[in-house]
């Protein structure tokens, strides 16, 4: 028999920050999707769940912010972070990602055992993870963390001037225009500005 998970959708509103919870069905597992994961092909089976998650998203009007999918303590849990550029995403959006991905995983057969699915908004303080994000938020307040100090500090809160290749530029409260490379940076998010 084909196991059985619960997928369960986590919708943060853009002003009340609150979350509401739906849950679906979802079956996985075949021999041939056990061992193709178990392999330890975990880029393989992530660039096979973003191949079939994109086109839901185009039928929706949505883009892929973030796709991480990883052991969280004792179950594996696949995150889809989902965005909009002409306006913000609605549960409605979230619940209609989690079911169309949901049955095309289900059909493919690709991840072996059973995990979670977490369909989301980034939020107003969403991470910026990949070039491109710095690229559509030059102008916003951001909170960069470094692997190592610069000027004494890892820490950084300051307006994102620009991306210029493999760095980014950003103003600091104290005026001060400083450029931080990607490779230094550990943890870069948007400051929620009221």
């Amino acid at each position: 028999g084909q196991n059985r998970i619960f997928c369960l959708i986590y919708f943060f509103c853009y002003v009340t920050k609150s979350t509401s919870l739906w849950e679906f069905p979802l079956r996985v597992g075949n021999s041939f999707a056990r061992s193709f994961y178990l392999g330890g092909m975990m880029a393989e089976v992530t660039g096979e769940i973003r191949r079939l998650l994109d086109p839901i998203l185009a039928s929706l009007g949505l883009s892929l912010w973030e796709l991480d999918f990883r052991k969280s303590g004792p179950r594996w849990l696949l995150r889809v972070f989902i965005d909009r550029t002409d306006g913000g995403v609605t549960l409605e959006d979230c619940v209609a990602v989690s079911r169309d991905l949901s049955a095309t995983l289900d059909v493919e057969d690709i991840i072996a055992h059973t995990y979670t699915i977490e369909v989301s908004s980034p939020g107003l303080d969403r991470a910026l993870t990949i070039p491109e994000h710095f690229d559509r938020f030059a102008g916003s307040l951001v909170r960069v963390k470094t692997f190592q100090p610069i000027d004494g500090q890892k820490v950084f809160i300051g307006r994102l001037l620009a991306r210029d290749g493999e760095k980014i530029a950003i103003e600091l409260e104290t005026g001060t225009r400083l450029e931080i490379p990607l490779r230094e940076i550990t943890k870069a998010a948007l400051e929620v500005e009221f």
